[in-house]
């Protein structure tokens, strides 16, 4: 049916996993889903999803894109985002 969600819908490491080059990307398989789009912003929301974006803050600190205090004020945010949830 098509209303079924697969197994994996929403399981962050699988829809949007991280490459060996240290970036994240949608599989092929993903790609071709009907549910590709719920399922990727379904994984976005969870508590994983404060992972990806420590990730992105790192990567743009390190390439020279923010300045250290704007990277402790954005870290400072994803730990009280993480409390939160």
């Amino acid at each position: 049916m098509k209303d079924q969600r697969p197994e994996c819908f929403g399981d962050l490491d699988t829809v949007f996993p991280l490459r060996p080059d240290g970036l994240r990307a949608s599989p092929t398989e993903c790609l071709c889903c009907v549910h590709k789009t719920l399922c990727l912003k379904t994984a976005m929301q969870g508590k994983a999803a404060l992972s990806v974006k420590r990730e992105k803050l790192e990567r743009a600190y390190s390439a020279g894109l923010i300045g250290f205090f704007e990277r402790w004020s954005r870290r400072k945010a994803l730990a009280n985002l993480e409390k939160k949830k």
